[in-house]
């Protein structure tokens, strides 16, 4: 009786990056910028006119989206040029993310016919726009229902990039939005690579962007959780002893993850390989991470087994770390379950302290940053750290960028509902390892 052989698992990889953020608008300024550690904060009116203790927010430079009318907007247009029938269904974290797509497309050397075929899909993530969204329905009760936006709902609710991106482009595949919280453009990479290897699809885009408005961002101050630091250069400090909440953040970022042998026989540049990855739920709070971490560390521990790694092959960690009190701590626990207590010393920071919390693109913006300094070879410090949170005690927060070539890579997003998911990348290497090959997982 013969055997036949089980297929090997096809490769997922990085093949083309988009950035439209507060530390850049291209792949060159955001590594330049991670390797000298400079910030993209600045000063923020939320709400003109009025005296808000939040004073500091993650800026996009070169775009003007402040009018809840896109005839009013600015961007760069000679580059990204968009016409009324795009600009009237989308908001503005929609403008961000064409531009962030149209980056990763050409990055990845991707033709129209690329993007049609039926083996491409498109994964997203973003919370809406409550901010037009605000604005609609203020016109649709003022008017007493006669004034409606016929494209409304379409530019407003937490599909809209699917919606537009996906009609757009003539995507046939899949589409799908996730929506979990700051954890959901990690999801949406983690599925990604799920129907990579399942066969299921040849390339999936990966977009997330979010509006910087009072309603997207300052709504967190509700909550207690953004700082109130109106220092720019200090008021986003991950793991620091005086860090007083988040920094808000908006933009896009685009990542086309694709089976490795297609995307070489394309001749696109491949920038790390997306190895595994592990999700677990906290079960703990609504709001509020698990004190101790457990769901984080065991989203960890997952991804290193979906992986094939031990901790002491990781060589950087990006942590979700915000620069809130509660969420900080309940990291830094997790990482000592996890690499302290098996005597694994990687190295540890939050871009974060640069970039400000992007919220749902958050996981993709941070994956993105983790592809450059696997590509480039550098590990980024932790800035803003003066005074390390006791409790990070044993864990390495290297306070400069390290001039040094990681081979593996996890990134770390934690959203509401404890939702926690770590990303495994290893840098690209066609002979690395063999191919995973299809079993049981333990």
């Amino acid at each position: 009786m013969s055997v036949t052989a089980r297929p090997t698992v096809p490769r997922a990889v990085i093949s083309g990056l988009g950035f439209i953020t507060s530390i850049g608008n291209d792949q060159s300024t955001v590594s330049q910028n991670l390797r000298a550690l400079r910030h993209g904060f600045a000063p923020i009116e939320f709400i003109p006119g009025c005296e808000l203790p939040v004073k500091v927010a993650g800026t996009i430079k070169d775009f003007d989206t402040r009018s809840p009318h896109f005839a009013d907007w600015t961007w760069p247009s000679a580059r990204y040029p968009l016409g009324r029938d795009v600009l009237r269904s989308i908001a503005p974290h929609g403008l961000h993310a064409f531009c962030a797509l149209d980056q990763a497309i050409r990055d990845a050397n991707l033709a129209p016919a690329d993007l049609k075929a039926e083996d491409t899909g498109l994964f997203t993530a973003s919370a809406g726009s409550p901010f037009l969204q605000r604005h609609f329905l203020n016109g649709m009760h003022e008017s007493q229902g006669s004034r409606l936006q016929p494209l409304g709902i379409i530019s407003t609710i937490a599909g809209t990039l699917n919606f537009n991106l996906a009609a757009h482009h003539g995507i046939r595949g899949g589409v799908c939005g996730f929506v979990s919280a700051c954890a959901s453009t990690a999801h949406a990479l983690g599925y990604a690579q799920d129907e990579i290897r399942l066969g299921r699809h040849q390339r999936i885009l990966v977009v997330g962007a979010e509006d910087l408005t009072a309603e997207s961002t300052y709504s967190f101050h509700g909550m207690r959780v953004l700082s109130r630091n109106s220092d720019p250069a200090t008021a986003s400090r991950p793991f620091d002893r005086a860090r007083d909440g988040f920094v808000g953040t908006g933009g896009a970022c685009a990542l086309v993850i694709e089976e490795a042998d297609s995307a070489q026989a394309r001749g696109a540049p491949i920038y790390a390989e997306l190895l595994g990855w592990g999700q677990a739920s906290d079960g703990h709070h609504m709001a509020v991470s698990d004190p101790g971490g457990q769901g984080l560390a065991r989203a960890m521990q997952r991804a290193l087994a979906a992986s094939r790694l031990a901790p002491s092959d990781v060589d950087y960690i990006n942590a979700h770390a915000t620069s809130t009190q509660a969420g900080d701590r309940s990291e830094a626990l997790a990482l000592h379950t996890v690499f302290t207590a098996a005597g694994a010393r990687p190295a540890i920071s939050s871009t974060k302290a640069l970039t400000g919390h992007a919220l749902s693109m958050a996981g993709a913006m941070e994956a993105g940053f983790c592809a450059l300094a696997l590509r480039e070879g550098f590990i980024p410090g932790q800035a803003h750290l003066t005074d390390p949170d006791p409790v990070c005690e044993g864990l390495n927060l290297p306070r400069q960028t390290l001039d040094q070539a990681p081979e593996v890579v996890l990134s770390n997003s934690s959203g509401f509902g404890g939702s926690n998911v770590v990303l495994a990348f290893r840098r690209w290497s066609p002979a690395a390892l063999p191919a995973l090959t299809r079993q049981t997982p333990p």
